[in-house]
């Protein structure tokens, strides 16, 4: 009897419904126009052109272990402070590859700012891997929505208000039933214009390069959508 009951309850933790009842990590993308409309003075932004990469697709902010209570794992206490004071450029820079630098150069642009410091320290450090795997897991998470339905959505829509519904739907289209319902939006004010400046996405599993991510989103909780949707800012666009 001991040995049916463990087995129906290795069979249910296998299921897909139990796997939803958590979120393992959020997949947190920029849309930059948008958000240097409010921070216009960081270096990231300052130099901002209409040919950038991340003028017209999602950059990476950052890949949060969950809870969100769950960070600075090994990190001293000094560090810690320097990181919570937004003294980024004192922070370490993490162990990573030229080729791998250089790519986040393009796509965390965010760097220029120590933005890929703040987010090794911060919740990389609670990642299972070092800051190689760390990024790079990040950058072909990153790559999975840009290429996907969702990234051709905001392309066409510069310039143009995006509802919700529209960007769930976009996920469905791309990752599956249901994989829009993991994900929420953020907006900001600029003056009288509503931008969706941010998408937070839940995923759980190991991420296993750009296909992987179908599984890893539907895997996870639903979340609530956030704002109900925005305009998809263009460089320089008042």
């Amino acid at each position: 009897m001991r040995l049916a009951a463990t087995a129906a309850l290795l069979a249910l933790l296998a299921t897909p419904a139990f796997a939803q009842q958590r979120t393992q990590y959020v997949l947190a993308i920029s849309w930059q126009p948008a958000f240097c409309e409010t921070r216009p003075d960081r270096s990231e932004c300052t130099s901002q052109t209409p040919d950038r990469f991340d003028a017209g697709n999602f950059s990476l902010h950052g890949l949060w272990p969950q809870p969100r209570s769950r960070d600075y794992c090994g990190v001293d206490a000094e560090t810690v402070a320097l990181d919570e004071a937004g003294d980024w450029d004192l922070l370490p820079e993490p162990d990573i590859s030229g080729a791998l630098r250089d790519e986040l150069l393009v796509m965390m642009p965010g760097t220029q700012s120590g933005l890929d410091r703040h987010e090794w320290i911060t919740h990389g450090t609670c990642y299972d891997g070092d800051a190689e795997a760390y990024f790079g897991d990040s950058l072909d998470l990153l790559d999975a929505v840009n290429e996907s339905a969702v990234g051709t959505l905001f392309a066409n829509s510069i310039g143009k208000r995006l509802t919700q519904r529209q960007v769930r739907e976009a996920f469905d289209r791309s990752f599956g039933p249901g994989a829009g319902d993991r994900v929420r939006l953020s907006c900001v004010n600029d003056g009288n214009r509503r931008l969706i400046d941010e998408l937070t996405i839940g995923l759980t599993g190991r991420p296993e390069g750009p296909d992987s991510f179908d599984n890893l989103i539907l895997a996870a909780r639903p979340t609530d959508g956030g704002c109900d949707g925005g305009v998809v800012d263009t460089v320089g666009l008042q």
